[in-house]
């Protein structure tokens, strides 16, 4: 155990193109989000795990004596990670005082972390001290991988602290990276993460939250892209829940009445996300960025169309694509749909005063909105003057953990 405070980024993620249409064999376009999840872990003294989420009120410790059963419940290689089985999982839930039947964040974040807390930790046959604190500015549940980025600094913190891979050197830089063997392993873990989570994840998320930049996911192989510029968008969260479940078998009901009208649709949107794909390489390559972005925002009103005549949209969405519209932007739904988020691109030369105003006009609505830049770097170890005044306090002035088991 490294006797070192680290201090882990991860970021979030959004569908740029290619949600749903994904399910049934196309191309979708999965870019890095510049909101993020900060992780800090010291080594302890008074051998306790403690563990803290201030996002969701969650303050808990356990005696390191009282988890030594997670050193033989979990047969785990650190190098080569496997999911946990359903049997160690539903040990993991009666251990931690959880109810049958869980589904909030709570209980999710607390399985997966004593979950690769263990596997990580059996490394070394031992299991250490330490004091973690994690805090997002993912908003959660809202399709924006909070839970991945969650599961990458879960699994970048503990494995670099354990020594399974190398801790690697600021030298004055505000951040670090892990070489690209190192981050596979640290997707690997994180995924094994998500799926305590979420049982059947497709991948896409964690791996955003590793490599950062955008990724192309097609019939289950994901490639990162090269060459991917920085994109300035709003993001929206309508804050109207929806079940991703029953939108999807909501498009596979249409696909399987309607086949001769609704794979034409598919087809047109696994072209929307090529052809995206294609206009992002120009402008990385010097293109005319104004003529690119025009496409750019044709693409999204066109796949916008698409999106409600599959029948995932809604009259939250409709609304924040009519008043971004009214300022000359353009938006499109981001993830499951039916309420949810949304993104509006925002071109290079548009002026503060457009963004304000729609931000103010969206906020009035009663939604969300943010700011921020897609196609940023993948999990970072961060030096503590890199953070800012907020979240540097958030991490390292928080209380420590109040309730034991």
């Amino acid at each position: 155990m490294t006797n070192k405070t680290l201090i882990v980024s991860a970021p979030g993620k959004v569908i740029l193109h290619g949600e749903h249409a994904v399910v049934h064999g196309k191309v979708a376009l999965a870019v890095s989000l510049n909101l993020k999840t900060y992780l800090r872990i010291q080594p302890g003294s008074d051998e306790q795990v403690r563990l803290y989420l201030p996002n969701i009120d969650t303050h808990l410790s356990w005696k390191t004596k009282n988890l030594q059963f997670l050193l033989t419940a979990i047969d785990a290689d650190v190098q080569n990670p496997k999911a946990a089985s359903k049997e160690l999982v539903e040990q993991l839930r009666q251990y931690a005082g959880i109810s049958e039947g869980y589904a909030d964040a709570m209980s999710l974040s607390i399985l997966c972390f004593l979950y690769l807390y263990g596997a990580i930790s059996s490394s070394n046959s031992q299991l250490p001290s330490v004091d973690i604190v994690v805090w997002s500015e993912i908003p959660i549940g809202a399709g924006l991988g909070s839970s991945a980025a969650y599961c990458v600094c879960l699994a970048a913190a503990l494995l670099t602290a354990s020594g399974a891979i190398t801790c690697p050197a600021l030298q004055g830089k505000d951040i670090a990276k892990w070489n690209d063997d190192e981050l596979e392993l640290i997707n690997k873990w994180a995924f094994q993460g998500e799926k305590v989570i979420h049982g059947n994840p497709s991948g896409v998320d964690n791996a955003v939250g590793t490599w950062g930049g955008m990724l192309r996911y097609h019939a289950g192989k994901i490639d990162p892209l090269s060459r991917i510029p920085n994109l300035r968008i709003l993001l929206t969260n309508t804050k109207v829940l929806r079940s991703t479940k029953t939108l999807v078998a909501g498009v596979k009901d249409k696909l399987n009445k309607l086949p001769s009208i609704m794979k034409p649709v598919l087809d047109s949107i696994d072209a929307i996300s090529c052809e995206c794909e294609r206009i992002l390489n120009a402008i990385a390559s010097g293109g005319d960025v104004n003529e690119q972005y025009t496409i750019l925002e044709e693409l999204i009103d066109i796949n916008q169309h698409h999106l409600n005549v599959i029948g995932v949209g809604h009259s939250s969405l409709d609304r924040l694509c009519q008043v971004t519209a009214g300022y000359g932007l353009h938006s499109k739904l981001t993830g499951a749909g039916g309420g949810g988020c949304g993104l509006t691109l925002l071109r290079p030369d548009t002026s503060p005063s457009v963004v304000d105003a729609s931000k103010r006009a969206l906020k009035d609505l009663g939604y969300d909105c943010w700011e921020t830049n897609i196609g940023g770097s993948g999990v970072s170890l961060q030096s503590p003057s890199s953070l800012q005044k907020d979240i540097f306090h958030l991490l390292c002035d928080g209380k420590t953990a109040n309730e034991e088991f």
